[in-house]
């Protein structure tokens, strides 16, 4: 579990023995595909770090339109706030496959800070770094146009593959799901991936996207 932990962003920096502190509080629980972990709105009480697995985060209007903040994997995390304060939940997370997390409750984490106040500090700026980056999301939903959401998700989430000298999205997500990350209707997440594949960007295969080249700035 320490060496999960270490690759967590929020604990960057935490020698062995921290680690092992921030450990000795935590559990494991297993979720199925298609499930609720958090509800927006609940009582937030723990921090979740995905073992296995990916989830969606999400908020739904009142009209019930979802939009999808994030798709997170093995090795990132979720609902960091709720060790910090007491308000209800920001947003909603489902699981997409099945998934094992390591659950450390705010309870076991507010015993560590008050005794280990090194630990603290060293999270408050991995913290930083964590709305800094949400920041920025924010940032382009407003400027950026429908395309320009489009390949810049494509190429936040893409990992670049050696072997073949290009950007790869896999598992390669549903047009539904590009379009609730960066609010834009299906449809127009399919013209715009059809625009892409025609002019050579793009490369649609069963279960992945490769990027071939550069994506344009605008279209």
């Amino acid at each position: 579990m320490d060496r999960q932990l270490a690759n967590i962003p929020l604990f960057a920096g935490l020698d062995e023995h921290e680690l092992s502190v921030v450990c000795g509080g935590a559990t494991v629980r297993g979720f199925p595909r298609n499930t609720i972990v958090i509800h927006e709105g609940d009582d937030s009480d723990s921090l979740f770090l995905v073992l296995s697995g990916r989830v969606n985060i999400f908020l739904t209007s009142e009209k019930g339109r979802e939009v999808i903040l994030n798709t997170q994997g093995a090795g990132e995390y979720f609902g960091e706030l709720a060790l910090l304060d007491d308000l209800p939940r920001s947003a909603s997370v489902i699981t997409i496959e099945r998934c094992q997390f390591c659950v450390i409750s705010k309870a076991a984490f507010q015993k560590v800070l008050v005794s280990h106040p090194e630990i603290a500090l060293k999270l408050i700026t991995n913290l930083t770094r964590r709305v800094r980056a949400l920041t920025d999301n924010v940032k382009n939903l407003a400027l950026l146009d429908v395309y320009g959401r489009v390949a810049r998700t494509l190429l936040s989430i893409a990992v670049e593959c050696e072997e073949e000298g290009k950007m790869i999205v896999e598992p390669k997500p549903t047009h539904q799901d590009i379009g609730k990350m960066v609010g834009a209707s299906r449809e127009m997440v399919t013209r715009i991936m059809k625009d892409l594949v025609v002019g050579g960007y793009v490369q649609v295969e069963t279960g992945r996207i490769i990027i071939h080249q550069k994506l344009p700035r605008s279209w």
